[in-house]
Protein backbone atom coordinates (compact mmCIF):
# COMPACT_ATOMS: atom_id res chain seq x y z
CA UNK A 1 0.00 0.00 0.00
CA UNK A 2 1.35 3.53 -0.88
CA UNK A 3 2.46 5.72 1.87
CA UNK A 4 0.14 8.70 2.92
CA UNK A 5 -0.90 11.16 4.71
CA UNK A 6 -3.20 9.94 6.82
CA UNK A 7 -0.69 7.21 8.00
CA UNK A 8 1.83 10.09 8.66
CA UNK A 9 -0.99 11.70 10.58
CA UNK A 10 -1.61 8.62 12.28
CA UNK A 11 2.06 8.28 12.88
CA UNK A 12 2.20 11.89 13.76
CA UNK A 13 -0.62 11.28 16.75
CA UNK A 14 1.17 7.99 18.21
CA UNK A 15 4.51 9.28 18.38
CA UNK A 16 4.42 13.44 18.70
CA UNK A 17 5.37 14.28 22.19
CA UNK A 18 7.10 10.82 23.14
CA UNK A 19 10.41 10.80 24.74
CA UNK A 20 13.42 8.56 24.00
CA UNK A 21 12.16 6.86 27.09
CA UNK A 22 8.85 6.61 25.55
CA UNK A 23 7.44 2.97 23.95
CA UNK A 24 4.74 1.55 22.69
CA UNK A 25 6.23 -2.23 23.42
CA UNK A 26 5.75 -3.16 26.68
CA UNK A 27 8.70 -5.35 27.17
CA UNK A 28 10.87 -2.28 25.58
CA UNK A 29 9.37 0.21 28.13
CA UNK A 30 10.29 -2.20 31.46
CA UNK A 31 13.76 -1.75 30.20
CA UNK A 32 13.68 2.23 28.90
CA UNK A 33 12.37 2.43 32.67
CA UNK A 34 15.71 1.16 33.69
CA UNK A 35 17.61 3.16 31.69
CA UNK A 36 15.74 6.49 31.03
CA UNK A 37 14.76 8.97 34.07
CA UNK A 38 12.11 11.90 33.96
CA UNK A 39 11.97 13.98 30.36
CA UNK A 40 14.24 11.12 28.66
CA UNK A 41 17.55 11.82 29.95
CA UNK A 42 19.80 9.02 30.51
CA UNK A 43 23.18 9.38 31.59
CA UNK A 44 26.14 10.41 28.85
CA UNK A 45 28.37 7.48 27.96
CA UNK A 46 31.56 10.05 27.37
CA UNK A 47 31.21 12.23 30.96
CA UNK A 48 31.67 10.82 34.47
CA UNK A 49 34.76 8.55 36.75
CA UNK A 50 35.48 6.15 34.07
CA UNK A 51 34.24 2.06 35.22
CA UNK A 52 34.01 -1.49 33.46
CA UNK A 53 30.68 -0.90 31.63
CA UNK A 54 29.95 2.28 33.04
CA UNK A 55 28.62 0.19 36.85
CA UNK A 56 28.85 2.07 39.86
CA UNK A 57 31.72 2.59 41.57
CA UNK A 58 32.37 0.78 45.07
CA UNK A 59 35.30 0.19 47.17
CA UNK A 60 36.48 0.14 50.69
CA UNK A 61 35.31 -2.92 53.29
CA UNK A 62 31.83 -2.54 52.61
CA UNK A 63 32.10 -2.87 48.67
CA UNK A 64 30.70 -6.22 48.06
CA UNK A 65 27.44 -5.29 51.02
CA UNK A 66 23.90 -6.18 48.62
CA UNK A 67 26.22 -7.04 45.41
CA UNK A 68 25.09 -10.10 43.05
CA UNK A 69 27.94 -9.26 40.67
CA UNK A 70 31.41 -7.63 41.44
CA UNK A 71 33.50 -6.22 37.83
CA UNK A 72 37.25 -6.06 39.26
CA UNK A 73 40.40 -5.85 37.64
CA UNK A 74 43.72 -7.28 37.44
CA UNK A 75 46.38 -4.94 36.30
CA UNK A 76 49.06 -7.38 36.08
CA UNK A 77 51.23 -9.08 33.16
CA UNK A 78 54.31 -10.81 34.94
CA UNK A 79 53.36 -13.98 33.29
CA UNK A 80 53.57 -13.31 29.35
CA UNK A 81 55.67 -14.76 27.08
CA UNK A 82 56.12 -12.88 24.74
CA UNK A 83 54.70 -9.17 24.37
CA UNK A 84 53.93 -6.92 27.62
CA UNK A 85 51.07 -4.23 28.06
CA UNK A 86 47.97 -6.40 29.35
CA UNK A 87 48.52 -4.33 32.56
CA UNK A 88 46.87 -1.73 30.76
CA UNK A 89 44.32 -3.70 30.25
CA UNK A 90 41.59 -2.68 32.93
CA UNK A 91 42.07 0.80 32.51
CA UNK A 92 41.64 0.40 28.57
CA UNK A 93 38.66 -1.41 28.79
CA UNK A 94 37.30 0.92 31.55
CA UNK A 95 37.58 4.18 29.13
CA UNK A 96 35.71 2.33 26.46
CA UNK A 97 32.42 5.04 26.75
CA UNK A 98 29.73 2.68 25.40
CA UNK A 99 28.70 -1.11 25.58
CA UNK A 100 25.69 -1.52 26.39
CA UNK A 101 23.44 -1.49 28.51
CA UNK A 102 20.68 -3.16 26.55
CA UNK A 103 21.64 -6.32 25.60
CA UNK A 104 19.23 -6.96 21.83
CA UNK A 105 20.09 -10.60 22.10
CA UNK A 106 18.59 -11.76 25.33
CA UNK A 107 16.17 -8.24 25.90
CA UNK A 108 18.04 -7.40 29.28
CA UNK A 109 19.78 -4.64 30.76
CA UNK A 110 21.79 -6.75 33.23
CA UNK A 111 23.82 -3.39 34.82
CA UNK A 112 20.22 -2.10 35.89
CA UNK A 113 18.71 -5.95 36.40
CA UNK A 114 21.38 -7.49 38.57
CA UNK A 115 23.56 -5.65 41.42
CA UNK A 116 26.30 -5.32 40.00
CA UNK A 117 29.64 -2.68 40.61
CA UNK A 118 33.19 -1.99 39.85
CA UNK A 119 35.12 -2.78 42.93
CA UNK A 120 38.47 -1.60 41.15
CA UNK A 121 41.77 -3.58 41.07
CA UNK A 122 43.27 -5.92 42.96
CA UNK A 123 45.86 -4.52 45.45
CA UNK A 124 48.80 -6.02 44.26
CA UNK A 125 51.29 -5.86 47.29
CA UNK A 126 54.50 -5.71 44.46
CA UNK A 127 54.36 -5.14 40.50
CA UNK A 128 58.02 -7.32 40.53
CA UNK A 129 56.70 -10.42 42.12
CA UNK A 130 54.41 -12.97 39.74
CA UNK A 131 53.99 -15.54 42.79
CA UNK A 132 52.62 -12.76 45.27
CA UNK A 133 50.51 -11.31 42.64
CA UNK A 134 48.68 -14.44 42.05
CA UNK A 135 48.15 -15.33 45.83
CA UNK A 136 46.58 -11.57 46.10
CA UNK A 137 43.91 -12.37 43.42
CA UNK A 138 43.00 -15.75 44.91
CA UNK A 139 43.05 -13.81 48.27
CA UNK A 140 40.55 -10.89 46.68
CA UNK A 141 38.58 -13.55 44.87
CA UNK A 142 38.10 -15.44 47.59
CA UNK A 143 36.68 -12.59 49.75
CA UNK A 144 33.93 -12.48 47.01
CA UNK A 145 33.24 -16.32 47.10
CA UNK A 146 32.56 -15.97 50.81
CA UNK A 147 30.22 -12.90 50.22
CA UNK A 148 28.46 -15.00 47.73
CA UNK A 149 29.07 -12.32 45.12
CA UNK A 150 29.73 -13.75 41.66
CA UNK A 151 33.50 -12.76 40.27
CA UNK A 152 34.06 -11.11 36.67
CA UNK A 153 37.34 -9.67 36.20
CA UNK A 154 39.31 -7.87 33.62
CA UNK A 155 43.22 -8.70 33.27
CA UNK A 156 46.24 -8.44 33.21
CA UNK A 157 47.68 -11.90 31.12
CA UNK A 158 45.81 -14.98 31.42
CA UNK A 159 48.10 -16.51 34.48
CA UNK A 160 45.64 -14.86 36.40
CA UNK A 161 42.90 -16.86 36.02
CA UNK A 162 44.77 -20.10 37.78
CA UNK A 163 44.29 -18.56 41.12
CA UNK A 164 40.96 -17.32 40.33
CA UNK A 165 39.93 -20.63 39.95
CA UNK A 166 41.82 -21.84 43.20
CA UNK A 167 39.02 -19.50 45.04
CA UNK A 168 35.89 -20.32 42.78
CA UNK A 169 37.06 -24.13 42.80
CA UNK A 170 38.75 -24.90 46.67
CA UNK A 171 35.13 -26.99 47.87
CA UNK A 172 34.80 -28.84 44.21
CA UNK A 173 36.68 -28.43 40.62
CA UNK A 174 34.21 -26.45 38.55
CA UNK A 175 34.23 -26.47 34.80
CA UNK A 176 35.21 -23.80 32.11
CA UNK A 177 34.35 -22.57 28.74
CA UNK A 178 37.12 -21.14 27.27
CA UNK A 179 37.56 -18.74 24.05
CA UNK A 180 41.49 -18.11 23.08
CA UNK A 181 43.74 -19.10 20.45
CA UNK A 182 45.77 -21.21 22.80
CA UNK A 183 45.24 -24.02 25.10
CA UNK A 184 47.33 -22.52 27.89
CA UNK A 185 48.07 -25.77 29.33
CA UNK A 186 51.58 -26.09 28.57
CA UNK A 187 54.15 -26.85 31.11
CA UNK A 188 57.19 -25.12 32.78
CA UNK A 189 59.27 -22.64 30.74
CA UNK A 190 62.71 -21.65 31.85
CA UNK A 191 61.97 -23.01 35.18
CA UNK A 192 58.46 -21.21 35.26
CA UNK A 193 55.24 -23.26 35.55
CA UNK A 194 52.91 -20.22 36.40
CA UNK A 195 53.02 -18.16 33.32
CA UNK A 196 50.32 -17.47 31.13
CA UNK A 197 50.41 -20.37 28.67
CA UNK A 198 49.71 -22.56 31.29
CA UNK A 199 46.85 -21.75 33.72
CA UNK A 200 44.65 -24.86 33.06
CA UNK A 201 47.16 -27.36 33.07
CA UNK A 202 47.94 -25.96 36.62
CA UNK A 203 44.27 -25.89 37.89
CA UNK A 204 43.26 -29.25 36.98
CA UNK A 205 46.56 -30.35 38.88
CA UNK A 206 45.45 -28.64 41.55
CA UNK A 207 42.09 -30.17 41.45
CA UNK A 208 40.07 -27.11 41.21
CA UNK A 209 39.19 -27.30 37.22
CA UNK A 210 37.65 -30.75 35.77
CA UNK A 211 38.81 -31.02 32.56
CA UNK A 212 36.28 -33.40 31.63
CA UNK A 213 33.89 -30.41 31.74
CA UNK A 214 35.97 -27.87 29.70
CA UNK A 215 35.62 -26.61 26.09
CA UNK A 216 38.76 -24.60 24.88
CA UNK A 217 37.16 -23.14 21.03
CA UNK A 218 39.45 -21.15 18.56
CA UNK A 219 42.28 -22.79 19.14
CA UNK A 220 45.10 -22.46 16.55
CA UNK A 221 48.67 -21.29 16.07
CA UNK A 222 52.08 -22.82 15.56
CA UNK A 223 52.74 -24.32 19.47
CA UNK A 224 50.18 -26.83 19.19
CA UNK A 225 52.51 -29.66 19.85
CA UNK A 226 52.71 -28.16 22.97
CA UNK A 227 49.53 -28.50 24.08
CA UNK A 228 49.16 -32.00 24.59
CA UNK A 229 47.79 -31.59 28.18
CA UNK A 230 44.74 -30.84 27.13
CA UNK A 231 44.13 -34.47 24.72
CA UNK A 232 45.76 -36.42 27.62
CA UNK A 233 43.40 -34.58 30.36
CA UNK A 234 40.20 -34.75 28.48
CA UNK A 235 39.40 -31.33 27.42
CA UNK A 236 37.19 -30.89 24.38
CA UNK A 237 39.18 -28.63 22.06
CA UNK A 238 37.67 -26.98 19.03
CA UNK A 239 40.35 -25.71 16.73
CA UNK A 240 39.74 -22.25 14.63
CA UNK A 241 39.91 -24.53 11.36
CA UNK A 242 37.04 -26.52 12.23
CA UNK A 243 34.75 -23.42 13.52
CA UNK A 244 33.44 -22.30 9.85
CA UNK A 245 32.86 -26.72 8.85
CA UNK A 246 30.93 -27.18 12.57
CA UNK A 247 29.11 -24.14 12.42
CA UNK A 248 27.93 -21.84 15.66
CA UNK A 249 25.13 -24.07 16.75
CA UNK A 250 27.32 -27.16 16.65
CA UNK A 251 29.89 -25.74 18.22
CA UNK A 252 27.05 -24.16 21.07
CA UNK A 253 25.20 -27.82 21.32
CA UNK A 254 28.95 -29.39 21.91
CA UNK A 255 29.75 -26.94 24.50
CA UNK A 256 26.55 -27.30 26.54
CA UNK A 257 26.97 -31.02 26.45
CA UNK A 258 30.68 -31.11 27.33
CA UNK A 259 29.57 -28.28 30.56
CA UNK A 260 26.42 -30.06 31.33
CA UNK A 261 24.82 -28.18 34.86
CA UNK A 262 27.62 -28.21 37.14
CA UNK A 263 29.46 -24.97 38.01
CA UNK A 264 31.25 -23.14 35.33
CA UNK A 265 34.09 -20.57 34.40
CA UNK A 266 33.65 -18.29 31.79
CA UNK A 267 36.94 -17.27 30.60
CA UNK A 268 37.71 -14.96 27.62
CA UNK A 269 41.25 -14.42 25.96
CA UNK A 270 40.97 -11.58 23.40
CA UNK A 271 43.40 -13.24 21.00
CA UNK A 272 40.83 -15.92 20.44
CA UNK A 273 39.35 -13.26 18.24
CA UNK A 274 41.37 -12.83 14.83
CA UNK A 275 43.83 -9.84 14.83
CA UNK A 276 41.84 -8.26 12.13
CA UNK A 277 39.50 -7.31 15.53
CA UNK A 278 41.56 -7.40 17.89
CA UNK A 279 45.40 -6.66 17.15
CA UNK A 280 46.17 -5.66 20.82
CA UNK A 281 47.53 -8.37 22.30
CA UNK A 282 50.36 -10.13 23.50
CA UNK A 283 50.48 -12.99 21.29
CA UNK A 284 48.12 -12.35 18.09
CA UNK A 285 47.44 -15.40 16.08
CA UNK A 286 45.62 -15.16 12.70
CA UNK A 287 42.86 -17.42 11.48
CA UNK A 288 40.94 -16.30 15.06
CA UNK A 289 36.90 -15.89 15.61
CA UNK A 290 35.46 -12.93 14.18
CA UNK A 291 33.75 -10.27 17.09
CA UNK A 292 29.88 -11.70 15.07
CA UNK A 293 31.08 -15.51 15.74
CA UNK A 294 32.31 -15.13 19.49
CA UNK A 295 29.07 -13.11 20.56
CA UNK A 296 27.12 -16.06 18.98
CA UNK A 297 29.22 -18.59 20.63
CA UNK A 298 28.46 -16.85 24.03
CA UNK A 299 24.90 -15.80 23.77
CA UNK A 300 24.05 -19.81 22.94
CA UNK A 301 25.31 -20.79 26.27
CA UNK A 302 22.39 -18.77 28.09
CA UNK A 303 20.96 -20.93 31.24
CA UNK A 304 24.24 -22.60 31.84
CA UNK A 305 25.47 -22.62 35.24
CA UNK A 306 27.99 -19.57 35.32
CA UNK A 307 29.26 -18.29 38.72
CA UNK A 308 32.43 -16.22 37.38
CA UNK A 309 34.31 -14.87 34.08
CA UNK A 310 37.16 -13.07 32.97
CA UNK A 311 38.25 -11.10 29.68
CA UNK A 312 42.14 -11.00 29.57
CA UNK A 313 45.05 -10.22 27.38
CA UNK A 314 43.91 -6.87 26.27
CA UNK A 315 47.21 -4.96 25.20
CA UNK A 316 46.24 -1.62 24.13
CA UNK A 317 49.37 -0.25 23.53
CA UNK A 318 49.55 -2.30 20.27
CA UNK A 319 46.28 -1.11 18.81
CA UNK A 320 46.28 3.10 18.23
CA UNK A 321 42.24 2.38 16.98
CA UNK A 322 41.21 1.12 20.51
CA UNK A 323 39.15 -1.79 18.91
CA UNK A 324 40.50 -4.29 20.83
CA UNK A 325 39.93 -3.11 24.13
CA UNK A 326 36.20 -2.17 22.51
CA UNK A 327 36.32 -5.80 21.59
CA UNK A 328 37.12 -6.51 25.54
CA UNK A 329 34.28 -4.51 26.43
CA UNK A 330 31.66 -6.13 25.04
CA UNK A 331 32.84 -9.65 25.42
CA UNK A 332 32.81 -8.68 28.98
CA UNK A 333 29.07 -7.67 29.07
CA UNK A 334 28.12 -10.43 27.02
CA UNK A 335 29.28 -13.00 30.11
CA UNK A 336 27.69 -10.36 32.31
CA UNK A 337 24.59 -11.03 30.66
CA UNK A 338 24.64 -14.50 30.77
CA UNK A 339 25.08 -14.47 34.37
CA UNK A 340 22.15 -12.91 34.54
CA UNK A 341 20.51 -16.45 33.49
CA UNK A 342 22.81 -18.61 35.82
CA UNK A 343 21.37 -20.88 38.65
CA UNK A 344 24.03 -19.83 40.64
CA UNK A 345 23.32 -15.90 40.76
CA UNK A 346 22.47 -14.82 44.01
CA UNK A 347 19.20 -13.26 45.14
CA UNK A 348 18.75 -9.97 45.06
CA UNK A 349 18.25 -8.24 48.01
CA UNK A 350 14.93 -6.18 48.53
Amino acid sequence: MAWTEEKLAALRKKFDGMTGGDLINPDYQEIAEHIFSQGGNRPAPYAGFPTLLDAPARSGDDALEGLQVALYGMPMDLGVTNRTGARFGPRAIRAIERVGPYNDFHHTAPLHQMAVADIGDVPFRSRFELHKSLEDIETFVARMVSANVIPVGVGGDHSVTHPIMRALGKDRPVGMVHIDAHCDTGGAYEGEKFHHGGPFRNAVMDGVLDPERCIQIGIRGAAGYIWEFSEEAGMTVIEAKDIAAMGIDAIVAKARAVIGDGPTYFTFDIDGLDPAFAPGTGTPEIGGLTTREAMAIIRGLKGLNFIGGDVVEVAPSYDATANTAHAGAQMLFEILSLIQFSPSLPKAER
